[in-house]
């Protein structure tokens, strides 16, 4: 019996496959469709390299004869199913191959999508020059000219389709954009230039080619073909114009136009469709406003303004997200539900607040801040869609930061001095209150805000000094404030649900900031009362008495610096709060400073030494508190003392 060495009729049929495989992989890299039901597995190494594998049971006839791609994966030899690698791409790709990898090569996106982009514009412009040097040298007649237009431009479209069919959709999609463009330039010169069409029939016209396009991406499920098909519908006014003013024909087209996309929108994942819609509509609106609005026209644009403002606020929440795109929402779909809200928000209250900025309606604008806060509240209890459900924080956080933000603007535009401030501050501990309860960071974030631009009008927003202390308005302001932010402390000191470790810190900030600024508000409060005593209500503007009441006051500041540090000191000896005796520390520092440099010249020899001898009878029973120890802050007390003082 003589053996086959090497199974020669087994390498020959391993060798065969492999060159099977590698005609298939170069047609495939050409571009090549092969039939269905056909795959292609890369080459594998020679059949001589392949190391010596367990006998198996022989292969029927039929199974070795059949197709490479029919056979089935236990029929194959193991040498033949490699680690595979990939192979380069072909520049356009048949309907039936691979999708693209997501990581494209610079390269990649230059030959693909750049050039393509550059070379529709340069066919359009190609197109309007041969126009217009067929104008100046009349050789075609207006009506030919446009009879070649839109016959080129309907070619275009119809050879598009054979290259969609034969796999090449992207270059299909480009001749399309440069058909449709040429219909419109056509209508275009129809109408404006040779005056062979109306302005309806031009009108009409364009829509129609507009919704071609819309029902050709619909059909194939192509972004790029709605693109151009809301590129189109929004270009559609500008072609058409005559100068008038057809306010309600404009704003209705768009309002249509716009209710089509957002229907796109929450059919298919086409989010960056929005931005196209809306920033044409922008453009358009303030293009027609600037140019055609006045006040007679109030109603009739506040009515379109506010549809154009309920479309795009309510997208964000109907608007469909990618279903493969499992590493969350990034990309258009990202600013849709990011970008564009901020953007409708402050652009609608803007042009409402540009219309009621006259002298018989400015009463209405902080109302106008409050009906839209109220209106982003209510946002707050309508459920996302799809993929929405997994995010909805980032519309929820945006809606309710633009409720706050309103909420805010509206103090200012109502009202005025002290009432400012009041309602930046009560606004804020509200918030604040709110945020506790609910565990957000982002309203504590903005309560925080709130808070901040009411200390800083306290600051510099206040009524003028008056002659009666205390009881008066800017000390009612100042006491407001402090009853503010004491309950800021109490309240971040307060345990909080669902706390961890960060959560707790933040609020430990917190209650630390506000119980410094309760004290500072104290200390400013009553200096500034004592200004006013002595400046406002007993000096009567006589420079001779200038030295006097200046000697008066500041020996009254250093009293009350005194006084106030004692008060504070004690209060953290009672509640064993080393963070208020540190306050009281830094603060009796001061006046040892003030009385040392300052009051040694400012005061007489009589305001001297009660300054002096104040100080230094306070700075001796502070020393005498921390000696005897009563709250035991050393620790351990040292052995052989009785009263806890060191030998």
């Amino acid at each position: 019996m003589n053996p086959d060495p090497g199974g020669s009729v087994e390498n020959e049929v391993a060798e065969l496959r492999r060159r099977v495989a590698l005609i298939e992989g170069a047609l495939r890299v050409r571009g090549v469709v092969l039939e269905d039901g056909m795959t292609w597995l890369p080459p594998g190494p020679p059949a001589a390299a392949r190391p010596p594998t367990a006998p198996t049971a022989p292969q029927t006839r039929d199974a070795a004869e059949a197709p490479v791609g029919q056979r089935s994966p236990a029929s194959a030899p193991a040498a033949y199913a490699p680690p595979q690698a990939p192979l380069p791409r072909p520049l356009f790709a048949s309907s039936s191959a691979a999708a693209p990898p997501d990581g494209r090569t610079l390269e990649n996106r230059i030959g693909s999508q750049w050039f393509n982009r550059i070379g529709i514009l340069a066919v359009l412009i190609a197109m309007a020059w041969f126009l217009k040097l067929a104008i100046d040298n009349h050789w075609i007649g207006p009506l030919g000219r446009v009879l070649i237009g839109l016959v080129a431009g309907a070619a275009l479209i119809a050879w598009s389709e054979r290259f969609r069919n034969r796999g090449y959709a992207v270059f299909s999609y480009s001749l399309k954009a440069i058909g449709s463009g040429t219909l419109y330039l056509s209508l275009w010169a129809a109408f404006s230039l040779y005056q062979l069409l109306p302005s309806g029939v031009a009108f009409a016209a364009m829509i129609l080619i507009t919704a071609f396009n819309g029902y050709m991406a619909w059909v194939q499920d192509a972004e790029l073909l709605a693109l151009y098909a809301i590129v189109g519908g929004l270009s559609t006014p500008l072609l058409i114009s005559t100068g008038e003013n057809h306010e309600v024909a404009l704003f209705s087209y768009l309002l249509l136009l716009d209710l089509a996309v957002l229907v796109l929108v929450a059919l298919k994942p086409w989010s960056r469709l929005l931005f196209a819609a809306f920033m044409g509509t922008v453009l358009l609106f303030i293009g027609w406003g600037s140019e055609f609005y006045t006040d007679a026209q109030f109603a009739r644009t506040s009515f379109f303004l506010a549809c154009f403002f309920l479309i795009f606020a309510f997208a964000p929440r109907l608007v469909r997200v990618k279903e493969d795109d499992t590493a969350g929402i990034h990309g258009w779909d990202a600013l849709a539900l990011g970008l564009l809200p901020a953007a409708n928000a402050a652009l609608g209250f803007i042009g409402f607040y540009g219309m009621l900025d006259r002298p018989d309606t400015q009463w209405a604008s902080p109302w106008l801040a409050v009906a839209f806060a109220a209106f982003y509240l209510l946002l707050l209890r309508l459920p996302a869609r799809g993929r929405l459900h997994a995010a909805p924080a980032l519309l929820d956080s945006l809606h309710l930061a633009a409720a706050v933000v309103f909420l805010t603007l509206a103090i200012p535009l109502k009202a005025h001095d002290r009432w400012l401030t009041i309602g930046w501050l009560v606004e804020g501990a509200a918030l604040l209150w709110v945020a506790a309860r609910v565990t957000s960071r982002l309203l504590r974030a903005l309560a925080l805000a709130c808070l901040a631009l009411g200390l800083v009008a306290l600051l510099s927003v206040n009524p003028p000094a008056s002659a009666t202390p205390i009881f008066n308005q800017r000390f009612a302001t100042y006491c407001v404030a402090i009853a503010v932010f004491a309950f800021l402390a109490w309240l971040a000191v307060q345990p909080h649900e669902h706390e961890d470790a960060d959560y707790a810190q933040a609020w430990g900030v917190i209650a630390a900031a506000a119980t410094i600024t309760v004290n500072a508000l104290i200390l400013i409060a009553v200096s500034m009362e004592i200004h006013a005593f002595w400046w406002v209500r007993h000096w009567s503007g006589n420079w001779r008495e200038f030295e006097q009441h200046r000697m008066y006051a500041q020996f009254s500041y250093s009293a009350w610096f005194m006084l106030f540090g004692a008060i504070l000191l004690a209060v953290g000896f009672w509640r064993r709060s080393a963070f208020l005796r540190w306050q009281a520390l830094v603060l009796l520092a001061v006046s040892v400073v003030k009385v040392f440099l300052f009051d040694v010249s400012q005061l007489s020899q009589g305001y001297r030494i009660l300054s002096f001898l104040g100080l230094g009878v306070l700075l001796l029973a502070v020393s005498f508190v921390y000696q005897r120890d009563w709250l035991n802050l050393r620790g351990v007390k040292p052995a052989g003392s009785e009263d806890g003082l060191s030998a």
